[in-house]
């Protein structure tokens, strides 16, 4: 892999990690990122708002398959936005056995977040999932490629099946994804990429990295070709966003928090043998943190504290200055918490009045 960047912009929460922030990433040669999570009700939502802008409706006149746009435009485009104490139209629930209409959305509107990062630059642009929400990959994942996405990314979870998937929607074969079912074995959601667009498009195959926490995961994933990733994200238990839990027995500190220990870190020896780039995440956002993750022998960092307190990201503006605010004086209280995030996942949360 050449030409590596050496910062990825991580890919940090609804709407958060947005396109306007990974195309100003992108642009400073770096690897900008969008999330993935829930884009589908967020561009109804921004059409629903009136799309004021103009970008998403450009977005949507690049996409290849115009009789899909026209029928999303038709449900959820509000000219002038919709009136205060209206509720918004909620998008079609995706499951096991997938709808058309579901599946759409889902495929349009991971093309818009993707095509209006990469417009007017030839920067790179990668996009993040996670893993734990197994039922939209497939169709996100078709999205994101159909706008020529040059990094996929994902975590909180074992990313073994998008290898395969990736090289399947590539050559506009059908792609499956395994989705996990407690008490029951794994159900397959499928997409067939010639049923939302013309044989003989041309779709470009992205890069993909692996986000992990220790270097076993690693080692299983790159075991088999149909595994392996292009790269790994090696997140260290301080990063912001979601973090891998502990291994083994869990315990906890008087605050509730998870425990870690040295089973918890990444051999970075044992990474290096993979033969594969790989990227250091958690308290990287220093210079002085660069040159060691470099020197350690990585391609760079990825980083999300800095970009998301950034005036690009997705906060709005009083969450920002709340942010600026207590990281000056020093009084930013952030916790480890186990139970906020629905992916049972342990997950960082700041807190802020209110």
């Amino acid at each position: 892999m050449s030409n590596l960047p050496v910062i990825i912009q991580g890919g940090m929460g609804i709407a958060v990690s947005n396109w306007e922030l990974a195309k100003t990433v992108s642009m400073q040669g770096q690897l900008g990122v969008v999330s993935g999570t829930a884009i589908d009700n967020v561009m109804a939502r921004r059409l629903q708002d009136g799309d004021k802008s103009g970008n998403t409706r450009r977005a949507l006149a690049a996409f290849p398959n115009q009789e899909i746009v026209k029928k999303i435009l038709e449900k959820y485009f509000i000219e002038g936005g919709k009136a205060a104490d209206a509720s918004y139209v909620m998008v079609p629930k995706i499951t096991l056995e997938q709808k058309r209409d579901a599946q759409e959305i889902l495929i349009v509107a991971n093309f818009v977040e993707v095509w209006l990062a990469k417009e007017g630059h030839n920067g790179l642009v990668g996009i993040n999932f996670l893993h734990k929400i197994q039922m939209t990959t497939a169709a996100s994942v078709l999205g994101a490629m159909l706008a020529g996405v040059d990094y996929i990314i994902m975590g909180a979870g074992i990313p073994r099946e998008l290898p395969k998937l990736i090289r399947s929607i590539a050559k506009l074969e059908i792609g499956s994804v395994p989705v996990d079912v407690i008490g029951g074995s794994a159900q397959l959601t499928t997409i067939n990429p010639l049923d939302f667009v013309a044989a003989g498009t041309v779709i470009k195959k992205p890069k993909f990295l692996a986000i992990i926490s220790v270097d076993v995961l690693g080692a299983y994933l790159a075991r088999d070709e149909e595994t392996r990733p292009d790269g790994f994200i090696i997140e260290h238990n301080s990063a912001g966003g979601h973090n891998a839990p502990p291994r083994g027995k869990w315990e906890f500190d008087a605050n509730g928090e998870p425990i870690y220990g040295p089973k918890d870190i990444a051999d970075i020896e044992k990474m290096k043998k993979l033969e594969l780039p790989f990227w250091l995440a958690g308290t990287y956002g220093s210079p002085e943190r660069v040159k060691d993750a470099l020197a350690q022998g990585a391609a760079g960092v990825q980083v999300g504290t800095l970009f998301a307190i950034s005036n690009h990201s997705g906060f709005s503006d009083k969450t920002r200055k709340q942010l600026h605010e207590k990281l000056k004086s020093n009084n930013l209280e952030v916790k480890t918490d186990v139970l906020a995030s629905p992916t049972s996942f342990p997950i960082k949360i700041a807190k802020l009045d209110g």
